[in-house]
């Protein structure tokens, strides 16, 4: 479509956002333009207290305000030193949160292991990893991944950087998910079920 110019750019910057094609950028930003006034300036104002006040974690890689740098999570008296979660982004720190049942601290390595899209395990990350382990007294290494190809090279590549760390690492376990059936479940999935069974 033939844009003005200003669209145009505002177009191309929504679509570089995850998850968001060409065709629902441009319904989000005429979206934008028909409350102007309204919904422009929240979404401007927004963004500034994003970019001013939010920072990842210095220890674990979350999401936090800058005056708050560790972050809650990490300052929480009350949970497991010898228990790491890592994962690969915020996101999935707030989805393992939301479960409420593990009690033990964070890592995010802010990316994994996929060659084809050019996308590595942040240097830096893997780095603190590292330093945390010799720190802390970890004695579990729980590797929180998709089910997934970069996912599985990632959980490999890292247990092959944690052998030496006298560490347990161990991953979260993959079957069948609650309230669906054996029929729908796909081969990869049973097999790991299956693999992963337990006393019952």
């Amino acid at each position: 479509m033939n844009w003005p110019e200003p669209m145009t750019r505002l177009i191309s910057r929504l679509a570089r956002l995850p998850g968001i094609g060409r065709r629902t950028a441009e319904r989000m930003a005429l979206g934008l333009l028909k409350d102007r006034h309204g919904m422009i300036r929240d979404l401007i104002h927004a963004l500034q207290e994003v970019d001013e006040q939010v920072v990842t974690c210095g220890r674990c890689g979350n999401l936090t305000l800058k005056t708050q740098d560790p972050c809650h999570l990490c300052t929480d008296p009350r949970r497991d030193d010898s228990l790491l979660c890592v994962v690969e982004d915020p996101m999935s720190i707030q989805q393992m949160e939301a479960v409420g049942s593990y009690r033990g601290r964070y890592h995010c390595l802010m990316g994994k292991l996929s060659p084809m899209q050019g996308q590595d395990i942040a240097p830096r990350q893997l780095a603190r990893l590292m330093q945390r382990l010799d720190e802390a007294p970890v004695k579990e290494v729980i590797l929180a991944f998709d089910s997934d190809v970069e996912s599985d090279a990632s959980s490999t590549y890292l247990q092959e950087q944690l052998a030496n760390k006298g560490v347990r690492v161990t991953r979260l376990a993959f079957g069948i998910p609650a309230g669906s059936g054996i029929a729908y479940a796909d081969p990869i999935t049973l097999a790991r079920a299956l693999h992963g069974r337990q006393p019952y």
